[in-house]
């Protein structure tokens, strides 16, 4: 047991660490892409905030494309390798092979944009931008995967999600400062490929820096290659049809319903905002749990696996409740009144985006336990079901219809993998001391919401979100809902802190009694 304990408590310090940096860094991400999109939606007409949402779903399924699979599976093939020689063969092949792939496949979108410049000459200006940035996108991403492989996420954090839109944002504003709020379409593409130049190379930068530190020079191992490309290749079918699934409701609607574009893709942001919490976690899980499932050590990847996902209803929960029942505020808030008018479709997608992270990292968990080929077939039905609900739903529901698709596909996968690794390896988060506190704090809010009217100021919101959030930590202890994993969790917090937290002991204690005596 102590063993047992020992691993699930390292592993919790990876998690922990790896989360917090991944959380601090998205939300930099959160709330710089905020700023950006509150420059653009104010300053560009909604329909050119379409094509340039449509040119980011378009980049991001080719920037899926054209990496093969092979960001995830370095990050998982990288703590299964024994020795350095392994190690500098993963790197290698993935980038001997990644490199030209990112400059087909951003050569292929620039063609593409070329073909649509007689019809669509606006969409296809916003191709032929998002092409160079999808090679960009590609290598910034792999480059990220090493390091994801050695449980390092700051390269990821630094320079992919703070560093990135930071310059995003700079750049619009010197292009907007001689007429502020007012800005030329074409500026925001430059300013937007420019943001990802820039960030590539300083990634590039760290990691000729860096990585030699981690990863001496030396010979590469024979065979390692074609075990990492066979892992990838599921992958690499996950990976588009992932994009796919998230991304293929607001191509369809680009198709049938341009106009309403921009009004969609504002919503389903704020609904992905839900999903921050459990992205950060799933990029440290994933090598993690590939560590603990090499070593044998599967009560870890269980403790590990209930104890973290309850913790991310602290990220998910609030933003649930006040996008459900304050939807129209909440998008005044962020875009204006111009962006109210789909508070419906923001319930659907807040709906769908909540119950996926209930589930937890399952598709990352997956991953780790080799599991690809069902995690390939999860992945194909999610995109077939998100493609064949837009096409039959979008004409006339309208972004209500895509709400539905893209909420479908959203659950659908990890639900399969949840279920799968559950059955199999007996890993899922469903255990009391996760459901008592989510219903005990979110049932009497939803009733509260729902009968009795409240108006709250825009300036409240915020303040609303933390309180939500303090009130599901009070609900924990109140329930004593707390297990060997939280006490864990605890130790290692206070590592990172430096420091003992004598409150939350004592609350422990107090609720708890003989079970947490330990503490």
């Amino acid at each position: 047991m102590a063993g047992r304990a020992s691993g699930a408590r390292a592993g919790l310090d990876s998690v922990t660490r790896g989360t917090l940096v991944m959380l601090l860094g998205t939300l930099g991400f959160v709330v710089e892409n905020f700023v950006s999109r509150v420059l653009l939606a104010r300053s560009i007409s909604v329909h050119d905030w379409g094509n340039f949402s449509l040119g980011l779903a378009l980049a991001g399924l080719l920037a899926s494309l054209g990496s093969l699979g092979l960001a995830q599976a370095v990050a998982r093939n990288l703590p299964f390798a024994s020795r350095d020689d392994e190690r500098r063969a993963i790197v290698h092949s993935s980038f001997a092979v990644v490199v030209p792939s990112a400059i087909i496949v951003s050569a292929g979108m620039f063609l593409l944009g070329v073909a649509l410049n007689p019809s669509l000459p606006a969409l296809a200006l916003t191709v032929e931008f998002f092409a160079a940035a999808v090679a960009m996108m590609i290598l910034s991403g792999l480059i990220a995967a090493v390091f994801q492989g050695y449980e390092d996420v700051r390269p990821n954090a630094l320079f992919v999600q703070i560093l990135n839109p930071t310059l995003f944002i700079v750049f619009l504003i010197a292009a907007e400062a001689p007429d502020p709020f007012h800005l030329g379409y074409l500026q925001a593409l430059v300013a937007y490929l420019g943001s990802a130049a820039v960030s590539l190379g300083a990634i590039g930068l760290y990691a000729r820096r860096r990585l030699p530190r981690l990863l001496p020079p030396g010979d590469r191992a024979p065979g390692v290659s074609r075990r990492l490309f066979l892992f990838a290749a599921p992958l690499f079918v996950v990976g588009v049809l992932g994009v796919v699934s998230q991304n293929g409701d607001t191509i369809l609607l680009g198709v049938f319903l341009r106009n309403s574009l921009g009004y969609y893709t504002a919503a389903l942001s704020l609904a992905r905002l839900l999903m921050v919490g459990l992205g950060s976690l799933a990029y440290i899980f994933l090598p993690v749990t590939a560590r603990f499932v090499r070593s044998g050590d599967h009560e870890a990847v269980r403790i590990t696996y209930a104890t973290a996902t309850k913790w991310m209803i602290l990220t998910s929960l609030p933003l649930f409740l006040i996008f459900f029942f304050l939807p129209s505020r909440s998008l005044g808030f962020v875009y204006g009144s111009d962006y109210s008018v789909g508070s419906t479709t923001l319930k659907l997608l807040v709906t769908a985006a909540f119950a996926s992270t209930l589930i937890g990292p399952s598709t990352a968990t997956q991953v780790s336990y080799g599991q690809t080929r069902l995690l390939m077939y999860n992945t194909i039905a999610a995109a077939f079901a998100d493609v064949l609900l837009s096409a039959l739903l979008i004409p006339p529901f309208g972004t209500e219809g895509a709400a539905v698709a893209w909420g479908v596909a959203t659950t659908l996968a990890p639900a399969l993998s949840a279920v799968e690794l559950a059955v199999l390896q007996d890993v899922h988060p469903f255990r009391a001391h996760y459901l008592v506190p989510l219903l005990v704090t979110s049932v009497p809010l939803a009733v509260l919401f729902l009968f009795v009217p409240l108006a709250v100021p825009l300036w409240a919101l915020p303040l609303l979100v933390g309180a939500i959030a303090l009130l599901f930590l009070l609900v924990v202890f109140a329930t004593g809902s707390v297990d060997t994993g939280d006490r864990l969790l605890l130790e290692v917090v206070e590592g990172f802190l430096g420091r003992r937290v004598p409150l939350v002991r004592s609350l422990a204690r107090w609720r708890l009694g003989e079970r947490i005596k330990e503490l």
